[in-house]
C-alpha cells in the first residue's frame, strides 16, 4: 500500500475483543449497545445533538419543522403546506433529510478510526433513533441502512481490498487479520450445545442441506472472496442456558454482537475513508433536495388528455405530481376520495381546485361504483416493501381492490427513501399503528349498552399486495413492483436489511 493513502492498525487494536458489557469499563466502538456511552465519553456534543433529535422525533417536532428544505418541494403551489395537518405522516421528506443531516453531523467530527467502528457506530445510532420512534418512520431507518450501504461500497474499494498492489508486510497483516476473524466467527453454541452433530433427526439432515445454508459475503476482492457461512438453525435461540440467545429483540437490526464481525479489510485504516463517506452523503442530500423535482418530470409520461384520474386522501407528492402536469397543458379530471375519518381529501380538492384542475370529492363508499369510469389510480405511499408490496395511508386498499376489479391501472407516487428491506410478514399489520377510534365513534355514545360491546379498531395505513400495483414512480425512473428487489441491492446490503 502506498504510505500517503493509507496506514495499518495492529491486528490486537482493529478487532474487537469479545466481552461482557460493564457500564463502568471504558466505551468502545466494539458493539452498538456502547454507542452512546462512547459518544458521553468522546463526543458529548455529538451525543447533545442525538438527544436533541430523538426529543424533537417523539414530540413531532421534525414533522411541522419550517426550515429552507420544507420549502424546497413547495415550488408548485403554496397551499400545499396549510394542509400538512391533513396529511399522513406529514412532510415525509423533512425527517429523512433531518435524519441524514443528523448521521453527517456525528460521522465528520467523531473519532473512529475504521470502517468496522464506523458500521458500528451507525448500528448503535439505528438501534437509537428506533427507539426514539424510528419505528414508525421507516424512512429512517432507511437512510441509516442507505449509508452503511456507502460505508462498505467504500471500505470494499480500500486499496488492499480493491485488487491494488500489496507489499509482504500489508500483506501478512490482512493474513493475521483474517485469521483472527475465522476464530471469532466461531459460533459458542455450535460447540456448546447438547447433542449437536451427535443426534441425527430428519430436521437436523433437512437444515444441514447447502440450499438452507446462509451465505453472508462482502465483495470478491483479488479472486479471494471472504465470506461467512452461518446455517439457518443456528439462528433460532438455544435452549441450552449457557448458549448465547441470538433472537433476543433488538430494536433496528440483528443480535449486536454478531454483526460485529466484518471481512479483515473492515479493521484497516484508510486516510480517505472519511472523506470519501462524507461525500457520498452529500450527493444523498442533493438526492433528496432533487427528490420531488425528479418525480414531476415524469408526470407528462403517465397523466394524459382527458383521463379521468382518481386518488386517496391528501399526499404531496401526488398533490404535486398532478399539478405539474396540469401546468404542461395536460387536460384531465381528477376524483379524490374524502379519506375518512381524517377527510384529507377535502384539502387535496381544494388545492387542486385553486390549481386549475377539474377536482371532484367522493364518499368512500363510492369507490366501488365511480371506478368504472376511471382511466388511472394515483396512490400515496408510506413505505415500498422489499416483495413490492405497498404500505399506503387506510382505505388505500379498497382503491386497490376496486381497480383491481375493474383492470384499471394503479400507480404508486414514491421517493426511494420510502424503500424498505422488509417483508410483509405480519400481513395488514406490517409497519402499522393504531390510533385512538374517538374519530370513528364519539366516547359519548359508549355508554349505550351495545356499543359498549364493540371493539373499534382505527389503522393508520393499509397494506396492498404487489398484485394490486401496476407500477411505482420514482425519483429514479418508474418500476414494477418485480424488480424492487434489484433496487434493494443497489440501496442496501444485505447484512443490513434485518
Amino acid at each position: 500500500l502506498h504510505a500517503n493513502t493509507s496506514t495499518m492498525t495492529s491486528a490486537a487494536e482493529a478487532l474487537p475483543s469479545p466481552s461482557i458489557t460493564n457500564n463502568n469499563a471504558p466505551a468502545n466502538l466494539d458493539d452498538p449497545a456502547n454507542v452512546r456511552r462512547w459518544l458521553q465519553a468522546n463526543h458529548p456534543r455529538q451525543l447533545a445533538l442525538l438527544e436533541k433529535f430523538q426529543i424533537d422525533l417523539r414530540l413531532g417536532r421534525i414533522l411541522s419543522s419550517t426550515t429552507p428544505e420544507a420549502a424546497a418541494g413547495n415550488n408548485i403551489g403554496s397551499n400545499s403546506s396549510t394542509h400538512q395537518k391533513y396529511q399522513y405522516g406529514k412532510e415525509r421528506r423533512l425527517v429523512t433529510s433531518h435524519t441524514v443531516e443528523l448521521l453527517r453531523s456525528i460521522i465528520g467530527p467523531t473519532r473512529w478510526k475504521t470502517a468496522a467502528q464506523l458500521l458500528t457506530l451507525l448500528r448503535g445510532l439505528g438501534n437509537e433513533l428506533h427507539d426514539a420512534g424510528g419505528s414508525r418512520e421507516p424512512a429512517i431507518g432507511n437512510m441509516v441502512r442507505r449509508v452503511m450501504f456507502i460505508v462498505r461500497d467504500e471500505a470494499d474499494n480500500f486499496p488492499s481490498g480493491g485488487g491494488g498492489d500489496v507489499d509482504n508486510k500489508n500483506m501478512e497483516k490482512i493474513d493475521e487479520l483474517s485469521a483472527q476473524v475465522d476464530k471469532m466467527r466461531v459460533s459458542p453454541s455450535s460447540t456448546s450445545a447438547p447433542g449437536r452433530g451427535k443426534e441425527l433427526s430428519l430436521a437436523s439432515m433437512l437444515w444441514a442441506h447447502p440450499q438452507h445454508v446462509t451465505m453472508k459475503h462482502s465483495r470478491t476482492q483479488s479472486g479471494e472472496g471472504i465470506s461467512d457461512m452461518r446455517i439457518r438453525s443456528d439462528s433460532f435461540g438455544s435452549t441450552d442456558s449457557g448458549a448465547v440467545n441470538v433472537t433476543s429483540s433488538n430494536s433496528f437490526g440483528c443480535d449486536p454482537a454478531a454483526a460485529q464481525i466484518y471481512p479483515p479489510h473492515y479493521y484497516m485504516q484508510w486516510d480517505k475513508l472519511r472523506e470519501n463517506v462524507m461525500e457520498a452523503i452529500e450527493e444523498v442530500r442533493g438526492e433528496l433536495k432533487d427528490l420531488h423535482k425528479n418525480i414531476n418530470d415524469q408526470a407528462t409520461q403517465h397523466i394524459h388528455n382527458g383521463e379521468i384520474i382518481l386518488t386517496y386522501a391528501f399526499s404531496s407528492t401526488v398533490e404535486w405530481f398532478l399539478k405539474t402536469a396540469a401546468a404542461k397543458k395536460r387536460k384531465f379530471q381528477v376524483i379524490v376520495c374524502e379519506g375518512a375519518p381524517h377527510f384529507g381529501g377535502h384539502a387535496m380538492a381544494k388545492s387542486l381546485a385553486e390549481a386549475g384542475i377539474d377536482t371532484t370529492v367522493i364518499h368512500d363508499a363510492a369507490i366501488f361504483a365511480i371506478m368504472a369510469r376511471v382511466n388511472k389510480v394515483l396512490l400515496p405511499a408510506h413505505a415500498v416493501l422489499a416483495n413490492g408490496g405497498l404500505v399506503a395511508p387506510s382505505g388505500c386498499n379498497i382503491v386497490a381492490l376496486a381497480a383491481k376489479q375493474n383492470s384499471v391501472p394503479v400507480v404508486a407516487v414514491a421517493g426511494m427513501f420510502k424503500l424498505c428491506p422488509l417483508y410483509p410478514h405480519e400481513g395488514q399489520d406490517t409497519l402499522n399503528d393504531l390510533i385512538s377510534p374517538s374519530s370513528v365513534v364519539d366516547y359519548s355514545l359508549m355508554g349505550d349498552p351495545v356499543l359498549s360491546e364493540v371493539e373499534f379498531v382505527n389503522p393508520v395505513h393499509d397494506y396492498i399486495t404487489p398484485q394490486l400495483i401496476d407500477l411505482f414512480v420514482t425519483n429514479i425512473g418508474g418500476f414494477q413492483p418485480s424488480y424492487i428487489y434489484r433496487l434493494l441491492a443497489e440501496y442496501y446490503h444485505s447484512d443490513d436489511w434485518d
